[in-house]
């Protein structure tokens, strides 16, 4: 697997407060995660670092080359579970960090599949041939008026509670995360980023750098084209091919 990435604090914010880790696993695979921390003060950084921390030191031992499908949908789910419970128990013990949390994209990729699990609104994108598609479901306020019919999808990217999340490692003693399974083919390409990417970039763009960009500038162009855009957030963007 190719992995590259980058993060960039952005135009507006004093404080990156994204957070992102990758690496090799047995038999070829890889994994990834992206976290985006919320919190006052430097809680948002420990909330997002943290999560980066335990979710890669739980897949890094618990993954076997050998293990089926619902072994790996099981280990990011419970690894999500841990890292919110983790998280919870020092934001509830620390005055200073009360409050904080982070959005958490966790990813596999073996073979010709990616196995995802996500909280929050930071996303995981598939490019395959012309068509980018979005795998993970924001667990954010405007995503639940779009699903409600109150709003339209293009209100949402304009609506001013878009940076809202309903969901959150650390927040709340207990999480649920979501789950997805996706065909990853040789030509395919996968996009983990925060939303400092997309509230700036929209997919079509996404899309033609994608397609115009070689492999290892394209997380400097994403970032650059974001940050053109106002650079309002934080942005990390994580591309992985074979």
């Amino acid at each position: 697997m190719k992995i590259a990435a980058r993060t960039d604090i952005g135009k507006v914010r004093k404080q990156n407060q994204d957070s992102f880790g990758f690496g090799e696993l047995p038999g070829g695979a890889a994994w990834v995660v992206v976290c985006d921390g919320m919190g006052g003060a430097a809680a948002g950084n420990i909330a997002s670092e943290e999560a980066v921390k335990i979710l890669s030191s739980r897949i890094n031992a618990t993954y076997r080359e050998e293990m089926k499908i619902n072994a790996i949908r099981n280990m990011l789910l419970s690894s999500m579970e841990a890292a919110n419970i983790m998280l919870y128990d020092k934001a509830t013990s620390n005055p200073e960090l009360t409050g904080m949390g982070t959005t958490a994209v966790a990813a596999i990729f073996r073979q010709e599949a990616a196995f995802i699990a996500s909280v929050g609104d930071s996303r995981a994108y598939i490019r395959s041939g012309d068509i980018l598609s979005q795998l993970t479901r924001d667990h954010s306020l405007v995503q639940a008026m779009v699903e409600n019919g109150e709003i339209t999808q293009s209100q949402a990217k304009r609506h001013p509670s878009k940076h809202i999340i309903t969901r959150a490692l650390g927040t709340d003693e207990s999480v649920e995360a979501d789950y997805f399974e996706e065909y990853f083919g040789q030509e395919d390409l996968c996009l983990m980023c925060t939303d400092g990417l997309t509230n700036f970039v929209d997919n079509e763009d996404i899309l033609r750098l994608i397609k115009t960009a070689g492999f290892y500038e394209l997380a400097d162009k994403l970032i650059e084209a974001a940050n053109a855009k106002g650079g309002g957030d934080n942005i990390t963007a994580v591309t992985v091919s074979h």
